[in-house]
């Protein structure tokens, strides 16, 4: 039997890019076949928003890739791509596929229209781009420890799991709602703040999200 390897692109809690062009050429050397996890990928990482495979260039070189609609483009359900024989195996033996229900088409008509806007309006992309280099020099700047954050998905890494919660109280206090993650979501002793920055932010919302980190930071005596 043949080896699959099975990996996100983008991984949700560090926010930092699987070396995908390493993996894939460490299954060609084993024989191994490669799955990639695109959720938090795709409408993000490439030219034109295809995910990792656009942005490493390796169309045809993987087995399957699959990804969701429920992250960047705003609806829910998800997709598999991979040779017509996988596809048509999973529709007769998937049993998540199977026994679940088929997404409405109003659901269905709104993922079309959301694909077309990632491929249409590369503008958002670049808004969101730079929207996080923006929001990650503020952080810096104040010494936050934002792990090998690469993407819009950004750590503050404190440690301690009741420091955190309180952490994500307080700036809610303040208006801004950022998630405190612990474990078993993390590994024990890496709980931590994670914010998604996305393109419709204006460099005010950026601004006053990093002045009530700032400020919860000085109360809680981190800063």
């Amino acid at each position: 039997k043949r080896k699959l390897i099975v990996t996100d692109t983008v991984f949700s809690m560090d926010g930092d890019i699987a070396p995908m062009p390493e993996i894939v050429e460490l299954a060609k050397k084993f024989d191994a076949m490669v799955m990639m996890d695109e959720a938090h990928a795709t409408g993000v990482l490439g030219k034109s928003g295809r995910g990792a495979v656009e942005l490493f260039d390796l169309k045809g070189r993987l087995e399957v890739q699959m990804g969701t609609f429920s992250k960047a483009f705003g609806g829910f359900g998800a997709f598999v791509c991979g040779s017509k024989e996988l596809i048509e195996f999973l529709i007769n033996t998937a049993r998540s596929f199977i026994y679940t229900t088929a997404l409405p088409p109003s659901v269905l008509a709104a993922n079309i229209t959301s694909i077309e806007l990632v491929k249409n309006e590369p503008e958002l992309r670049k808004r969101l781009w730079e929207n996080m280099e923006y929001f990650k020099r503020g952080l810096l700047s104040y010494k936050f420890d934002i792990l090998e954050s690469r993407t819009p998905i950004i750590p503050i890494l404190l440690g301690d799991n009741e420091l955190t919660m309180n952490f994500s109280k307080m700036l809610l206090e303040e208006g801004i709602f950022i998630q405190g993650i612990r474990p078993p979501t993390v590994p024990k002793g890496s709980a931590r703040l994670r914010i998604t920055v996305i393109a419709t932010h204006t460099r005010e919302d950026l601004d006053k999200a990093l002045e009530a980190i700032v400020k919860v930071a000085k109360k809680l005596g981190i800063k």
